[in-house]
């Protein structure tokens, strides 16, 4: 789950780590109001969008007056960048920068740990940095039996920086970032830049927070901030109906039981040279009406072609999985090509059953794979 900046500011904010002034704004005329609330010779008009690359698509700018923080509201409010758009701005005090810096703490799957990267070349091109100089990019595993004490916060602090007033906040401002990373079960907690002002002071002017999902259940101050997408709506939706569903954006639909076979299926998709519109585990269920959802979120999906349908009947059934498709074509109606292979617990009735039908019956995971592919290479029937 992601958050906007604003929001991590909040959370940044009660961990103790330094941020400037910033409000909340839903129109051009509320921007307005915090420039004069501010009262300061610049401020920066921010795009609140949960993506990167807000400043290069137009989406951060620093305004000096009243007029300015007014016309670049009004630009950035309604703007598209990466697909989502812009419907609230924060204007921020500007402050006076002298150096840009990243640090960030991650999940590291390698070494089973969180992972503190820090690099004294922050901004918007930190990506070129990992990129063509990676040896500028630090990093630093965090073992979860120690944490990170003082005297690791300021060794790592050193590396960054040799003043020691700047060493001795960036040592609590790493302290408390991982506290915040740790108490909140977050996937991710990222300062870029955070910036050391002219007057020497170390500031997070931007902030970026996500979270594991399925630690959400203990943080309901969290899950208040959730904001879901589209496909996020859908995944949800799955989710409370018994299945697991990501959506990929291919062509041929799926629908499996079991994650393992899911996996494979979408293997071998690729494999024929085709692609999967989508990760669904109904699961080892029996039931026809988890079959008929399933059929239903798939058909949502206006991408898909053709639906392929993988099952292996250890623990389900295939003649209750053949019943449950019967019924969600009498019930959607389509037009879009289905291509089942039912193998396993009572696979021949099931087959029997779908004869006659408008399915596709396969009796083999390839045979099926590529009859699907296939037909993605046919123009859709209407």
């Amino acid at each position: 789950m992601k958050i906007h900046e604003y929001q991590a500011k909040k959370f940044f904010s009660d961990f103790g780590i330094p941020v400037e002034k910033y409000k909340l704004c839903m129109s051009s005329s509320e921007a307005v109001n915090a420039w004069n609330e501010f009262q300061k010779e610049k401020v920066v008009v921010k795009a609140q969008v949960l993506t990167g690359g807000r400043g290069k698509a137009g989406g951060v700018k620093l305004a000096k007056s009243e007029a300015e923080v007014k016309a670049y509201a009004q630009s950035i409010l309604g703007m598209d960048i990466k697909g989502y758009t812009v419907e609230k701005v924060i204007v921020s005090e500007a402050v006076n920068i002298e150096s840009e810096y990243y640090v960030s703490f991650v999940i590291d799957r390698n070494t089973k740990s969180v992972l503190l990267m820090m690099s004294p070349d922050g901004g918007m091109d930190i990506e070129a940095v990992a990129k063509y100089t990676p040896d500028r990019i630090y990093k630093f595993s965090i073992d979860p039996l120690i944490g990170l004490p003082d005297y690791l916060a300021r060794k790592y602090a050193f590396s960054m920086f040799s003043e020691i007033g700047q060493v001795n906040q960036f040592a609590a401002i790493l302290q408390n970032l991982y506290r915040l990373f740790i108490e909140k079960d977050a996937s991710l907690t990222e300062i870029n830049p955070l910036v050391r002002t002219t007057e020497g002071n170390l500031i997070a002017i931007d902030a970026k927070m996500t979270f594991d999902d399925n630690a959400l259940f203990r943080h309901p101050d969290v899950v208040a901030l959730f904001e879901p997408t589209a496909e996020e709506k859908v995944e949800t939706e799955a989710k409370e109906k018994g299945f697991s569903y990501v959506h990929l954006g291919g062509e041929i639909g799926c629908m499996v039981n079991g994650a393992g076979l899911a996996m494979a299926t979408m293997d071998m998709i690729k494999l024929y040279g085709g692609s999967p519109a989508n990760f669904l585990d109904i699961g080892g269920s029996s039931n026809p009406q988890k079959v008929i959802n399933a059929m239903k979120l798939l058909l949502n999906d206006k991408q898909v072609k053709v639906v392929l349908i993988n099952i292996f009947g250890g623990i389900t059934r295939c003649d209750d999985v053949a019943k449950g498709l019967i019924t969600a074509f009498e019930e959607l109606n389509t037009t879009v090509p289905v291509v089942v292979r039912l193998t396993g617990t009572n696979e021949k009735e099931g087959r029997e059953m779908l004869k006659g039908t408008l399915l596709l019956s396969a009796e083999t995971m390839s045979e099926a794979t590529q009859l699907a592919v296939k037909i993605t290479q046919q123009p859709l029937k209407v």
